[in-house]
């Protein structure tokens, strides 16, 4: 059996199950409502076991007894530290990678960086896919430097996918900076980023990756591929918890030209010497700005030991036959009842989230919440996104959920459902 091979049915779910080699790490996470299929792990992943007690530590005994003394005992590394575990899963080498604020910041801190690198040069080229509030942040950055810079959003045909002859057409000698999310977050689709990276070093440009819907779940090799600059969260398929400190990449020969636009103490050469003009330290460290979220932090250690143990290209492999699974179901079980595949069906192109679009499909998301115990999520305007987390989403989880779909609509559940009506969150 080749992993397109596949039948229909709950007994099939079953025998993937039990040829799966990471069925094992289905036990690290906690399961409190054993008959929900959570969908969602590529918004907030699952609570591990292990985060449990550590945090306990972190807050009965580090915090509790040792008091400030635990900066000295292990806090004030931690952002490097934890930045480590993080580098060995994007294919980083020590010194490149510090766990620091949000991925918005982190995005801005490194987009300014990056500017002022090429001076001269006043485009900005990302897509009409990345996740908006990137975009924000660049035209916030636009603004601070006095809208001497444009930004190119490169179109997109279909809406799940960039072509990539016309993002490299949008290339040239006036791009400063090529910033764009490795995998979308709508459709999933994934960049060949290395052939990207390529490209917009040839035509002198910077290159900006966010990490948030692969870091995890895809294998990156940041070094190998040349990049120059990268971000991303820790709480989608890293586990690192609700609001868990994201992380940024620094290539490790920029490291001493590129320079943060917010100066804090973290970042300082000497900062207990407590001098009144900043000298940024070096390496990556001088990119932290100031006191670390220590209880977000040292939890979060545990969750990527976990994600090391089972090796990205054995998550990437499941991954694959997950999410290619998924579709064949949808293709046979949902496309008759009205859904349309939203994401790009090469595993090749493909995180590990699928969206399905349906014109109620935001009725559709709230009957599976709500009555079928299956959790997802919603994306404007139609989109459902199904996001599996190889270490423990199962394959009999893929085949009930789409069963639960299928019932949700066939029943026309979604019609008790008020049409213009949102949830804050969706």
């Amino acid at each position: 059996m080749t992993e397109f091979d596949f039948e229909f049915g709950p007994d099939f779910a079953k025998r993937l199950d039990g040829q799966d080699e990471l069925a094992s790490f289905r036990e690290e996470f906690l399961f409190p409502e054993p008959d929900m299929i959570y969908l969602d792990g590529n918004s907030l992943g699952r609570l591990p076991r292990r985060t449990v007690d550590r945090m306990r530590i972190a807050v009965e005994e580090e915090w509790g007894r040792d008091l400030i003394r635990g900066w000295n005992a292990g806090w004030w590394d931690s952002p490097l530290r934890v930045g480590e575990k993080i580098g060995q899963l994007l294919g980083a080498g020590p010194g490149q990678v510090v766990v620091s604020d949000t991925t918005s910041i982190n995005l801005f801190k490194l987009v300014m960086a990056a500017l002022e690198m090429r001076p001269g040069r006043d485009r900005i080229v990302s897509d009409v896919l990345n996740f908006p509030s990137d975009l924000y942040i660049l035209q916030g950055c636009v603004r601070l430097l006095g809208d001497s810079h444009q930004i190119h959003l490169v179109p997109s045909e279909d809406g799940i996918a960039v072509d990539q002859r016309t993002l490299f057409d949008a290339l040239d000698e006036r791009t400063a900076l090529v910033t764009l999310s490795h995998v979308v977050f709508k459709s999933g689709f994934l960049y060949a980023a290395k052939a990207v990276t390529e490209r917009a070093h040839e035509a002198g440009a910077l290159v900006l990756w966010d990490l948030g819907h692969s870091a995890g779940a895809v294998p990156v090799e940041l070094d190998d591929w040349g990049v120059d600059f990268a971000v991303g969260c820790t709480y989608k398929y890293l586990n690192g918890g609700p609001g868990s400190p994201a992380y940024l990449y620094v290539r490790q020969d920029l490291q001493d030209e590129a320079l943060s636009p917010i100066w804090g103490w973290f970042g300082q050469q000497s900062p207990f010497d407590f001098d009144l003009e900043y000298q940024p330290t070096d390496g990556i460290k001088r990119f932290l700005v100031s006191s670390t979220p220590i209880l977000s932090t040292l939890p979060m250690e545990s969750a990527l030991d976990i994600v090391l143990e089972a090796g990205i290209e054995r998550i990437r492999e499941k991954s694959v036959l997950l999410t290619s699974y998924l579709v064949f179901l949808i293709e046979t079980m949902l496309v008759p009842l009205g859904f349309s595949l939203g994401s790009p069906k090469d595993p090749a192109q493909r995180g590990s989230h699928v969206s399905i679009r349906h014109p109620e499909g935001y009725r559709i998301n709230r009957v599976l919440i709500e009555e079928m115990g299956v959790l997802p999520d919603f994306r404007e305007p139609d989109n459902i996104r199904l996001g599996l987390a190889p270490l423990y989403t199962s394959f009999s989880d893929v085949w009930e959920a789409v069963n639960r779909i299928k019932r949700a609509v066939e029943e026309h559940r979604y019609l008790r459902y008020f049409p213009g009506k949102r949830l804050t969150v969706t």
